[in-house]
């Protein structure tokens, strides 16, 4: 999952944010960055780069990320079967690319399926809106 998110801008940012999900029968992938020190959606990244320094965030692209990403949880749903464990609902994953660090965050209960009103991509946008405000009160 790292690497398809690291090749996709190039191994040039300062973070990634993975963010997976699957909560019954459905699998949920997207990622954000922080370049330069600017926290950006992946069809954004362009808006933290010099004008000189541009980013392919072509919709094939970023429909390439996000379903190597999804192969990837179908993946690790399948490890999780075949060793008897719990497969997570909820996956937050954050790389350092400078530090080559990688920290993770794993929930078991349901987040959204439960609610009529929520979907992942609010859960998602909610964990964007999170690190950027963490970043502002740093």
């Amino acid at each position: 999952m790292v690497a398809i998110c690291l090749e996709y801008v190039g191994n040039q940012a300062d973070a990634i944010y993975i963010y997976c999900s699957y909560e019954p029968e459905m699998y949920y992938f997207d990622v954000f960055y922080k370049i330069n020190g600017k926290l950006v959606y992946k069809h954004k990244l362009n808006d933290a780069v010099e004008e000189n320094e541009k980013y392919d965030t072509s919709e094939n692209r970023q429909e390439a990320v996000l379903d190597i990403g999804i192969k990837n949880l179908e993946e690790i749903h399948k490890k999780c079967t075949e060793f008897g464990h719990e497969m997570p609902t909820e996956i937050k994953l954050i790389y350092d690319v400078k530090q080559n660090s990688l920290k993770g965050q794993y929930r078991y209960d349901l987040v959204y399926s439960n609610d009529d009103e929520l979907l992942p991509d609010d859960i998602f946008d909610l964990w964007f809106e999170e690190v950027k405000k963490s970043d502002i009160e740093k």
